[in-house]
């Protein structure tokens, strides 16, 4: 991997950096399917998503050239600011919006540091704990978390409310917020929105400036290797949140920011960034690629009628999401679907049935023969 000089200074351009222009109907779908190699009866990408053949043989060579010496940072920081920009361009942001990171409860933590004392935080009831205990550990200072069904969310807020934390598609069944009706009941009150992506983009279409934060793990349905995560900031928030995890990464200048005693900090959501895990990055930068061959509209339709094909067949109702959550509490259809080659995952007491670009018809007989002979779920 080369050096890259000119990333040695952040991005100047602000405005939103798109992929290359994907056509606007389905036609590119067979072409997206088979960037993936094939892996019949997954269907777990909300826990992990399955990389694309580019990413397998990028993640390859770049440990290829690490093993002989030829890796170098600054090439490994052109993946980072690549993805970074595809990344822009996928969920509709500004670049100088995007700060990158591993993880999301560590982005959750800046947020939730960032909240005056005795701060009230609605969250929903059962969401990912990393969208929860980032808020609960601040009870010391008297951050009071309300958590409250979803379907309740949007009526929850209060002119006593801070901020409204909370995972778009939600981690346990795929049930969508209604965003819309949250951003409207935040913007009455001055409420703030903190959006967790990381279950929605990839298959859904997302706008990350209908809120004022949002956070994305990138390894489930964007594909990239763990590891890759995303923070978005609406500009007027940045001089609000205390950077605390800054380190040189953070730098307006990276290169420069390596010692001290000075502290220069990217203006933008930049200064948020956590020193990247370089490998997981030369994946991330392909997988995007990959995504993007489509537009994301046309993953969703692919993924949903999968899904809801498979709830036509056990008798359910259409739901309009890609994942399939059946009551599950002994766990028996999750251990009979793993007897006849699935893969699926067991949360809260249900299984959680997922699809995405790789699957066709063939995993949803897959699932419906597996299941034949047992009562309906729900």
């Amino acid at each position: 991997m080369s050096s890259v000089s000119s990333l040695a200074h952040r991005p100047a351009s602000t405005g939103v950096v798109s992929p290359e222009p994907a056509p606007e109907t389905a036609a590119g779908m067979p072409a997206l399917r088979a960037a993936f190699a094939p892996v019949p009866g997954y269907l777990n990408a909300a826990t992990l998503g399955l990389p694309p053949r580019a990413v397998v043989e990028a993640t390859h060579e770049a440990i290829t050239e690490w093993q002989l010496g030829r890796a170098t940072a600054a090439g490994y920081d052109d993946a980072v600011q690549t993805a970074r920009a595809l990344y822009a361009g996928l969920v509709g942001a500004p670049l100088d919006w995007v700060a990158v990171g591993s993880q999301t409860s560590v982005f959750a933590g800046l947020v939730a540091a960032a909240l005056p004392d005795d701060a009230e935080v609605v969250c929903v009831s059962g969401d990912f704990s990393s969208m929860v205990f980032p808020f609960l550990a601040h009870a010391d200072r008297g951050v009071r978390v309300r958590q409250v069904p979803l379907e309740d969310l949007a009526a929850s807020v209060t002119p006593g409310t801070a901020l409204v934390a909370f995972s778009l598609a939600q981690s346990a069944c795929g049930n969508l917020v209604d965003a819309a009706d949250v951003v409207r009941a935040a913007k009455e009150v001055g409420a703030l929105t903190f959006c967790d992506l990381t279950q929605a983009a990839g298959w859904l279409p997302v706008d990350a400036t209908d809120y004022d934060i949002t956070v994305c793990s990138a390894y489930k349905w964007l594909c990239q290797p763990r590891g890759t995560a995303y923070l978005t900031v609406r500009p007027q928030l940045v001089p609000t949140i205390r950077p605390i995890h800054a380190g040189w990464y953070a730098g307006e200048d990276v290169w420069a920011s390596c010692y001290g005693p000075q502290m220069h900090l990217a203006a933008d959501a930049g200064r948020f960034d956590v020193s990247p895990a370089w490998l997981s990055w030369v994946g991330a930068v392909p997988a995007l690629q990959v995504m993007s061959m489509v537009p994301t509209g046309a993953i969703r339709d692919h993924d949903v009628a999968l899904a809801d094909g498979l709830r036509a067949r056990l008798g359910l109702a259409r739901a309009g999401r890609p994942v399939v959550s059946l009551t599950d509490p002994d766990g028996r259809i999750a251990a009979r679907l793993g007897e006849r080659g699935a893969v699926v995952a067991s949360r809260a007491g249900r299984v959680r049935i997922a699809f995405h670009v790789w699957n066709g018809e063939d995993d949803v007989e897959l699932v419906a023969d597996a299941l034949a002979g047992l009562p309906p779920q729900h």
